[in-house]
């Protein structure tokens, strides 16, 4: 069992929903981080929230969702340790985890079936990062850079 951070914007709110009920159905505890509606709201203090959480320790995972999942995702890479990635399917959930140890997962709710969704949730989930070559670049993007 993980403890998994969830939010949305007013935009992804229904994919939000069904993939909080899958989590809730595989066991894992689940913070969610708002929002409770389609009422608009901002995406970027979800994102936020969600990235908050988890650096902090609160949640071990988060997961993403606004519109295009994009909005959502830049706001939660503003927090130091977040790695997050948005994805499309299956295959690329494996890939954000295997490859690049992505700790927030981010879907949008315009251009994703939400079966498609679970089946990407689900697969990133059940994989590992690979570390190997892919160590000292996830040790890059954890890095601050000042400019």
């Amino acid at each position: 069992m993980k403890v998994i951070a969830i939010g949305c914007d007013h935009a992804g709110y229904e994919l939000k929903e069904r993939l909080k009920n899958e989590l809730n159905d595989m066991g894992h505890e689940v913070i969610d981080c708002g929002t409770d509606s389609t009422e608009r709201v901002d995406y970027p203090d979800y994102g936020f929230a969600i990235g908050t959480t988890v650096a902090e320790g609160s949640a071990d995972l988060g997961v993403a969702v606004c519109g295009s999942g994009i909005g959502i995702g830049i706001a939660a890479n503003k927090i130091s340790g977040i790695r997050a990635a948005t994805v499309n399917d299956a295959e690329t959930a494996r890939w954000a985890k295997a490859h690049n140890n992505a700790n927030v997962l981010c879907f949008g709710e315009r251009l994703i079936d939400p079966a498609v969704a679970v089946e990407a949730l689900k697969a990133w989930l059940e994989e590992e990062f690979e570390g190997g070559r892919h160590k000292a670049r996830v040790a890059k993007l954890d890095s601050k850079i000042d400019s």
